[in-house]
């Protein structure tokens, strides 16, 4: 076996190597990634009940009801609603009108179970997400940025 065929032995097999390398940190990846979906894309998405993802919005006027540790509200970006179910203690700054981020599935009945709930921490906040939800519907306001 000549010196240059195996440096290409080498070559190939180190490339082999990184290629495998990277197939299973995308694989391990893909698991641990969560999407952000506006109602709006929930409406045009196809999302199986097990995908985990955030969902956000602002929280609907009048929508918010507490039953115990359960709090059952909807997320909209104005054109679109989400109900969302979410059990546990809500952040000091949750409240109707507001920018919110949820993390969970959505439900075989179409409500979402959060597992998490994020809101906006001062009034010159929204999140990223949620403010580019509302720019591609229209509906933003430059005083809510």
């Amino acid at each position: 076996m000549t010196r240059k065929t195996r440096r290409l032995y080498f070559v190939t097999l180190g490339m082999l190597a990184l290629g495998a390398a990277a197939v299973l940190v995308l694989t391990a990846m893909s698991d641990k990634l969560v999407y952000f979906y506006s109602p709006s894309d929930l409406q045009t998405q196809h999302i199986t009940e097990d995908r985990r993802f955030r969902l956000g919005g602002l929280v609907e006027e009048g929508s918010v009801e507490r039953e115990g540790q359960t709090t059952r509200f909807r997320v909209t970006d104005t054109v679109h609603t989400v109900s969302v179910a979410y059990t546990g203690i809500l952040p000091d700054l949750f409240r109707e009108g507001q920018g919110v981020v949820t993390e969970g599935r959505l439900g075989a009945d179409g409500t979402f179970q959060a597992v998490s709930v994020l809101a906006k921490h001062d009034e010159n906040y929204m999140p990223k997400e949620v403010a580019d939800s509302l720019k591609k519907t229209g509906q933003w306001k430059p005083e809510d940025q």
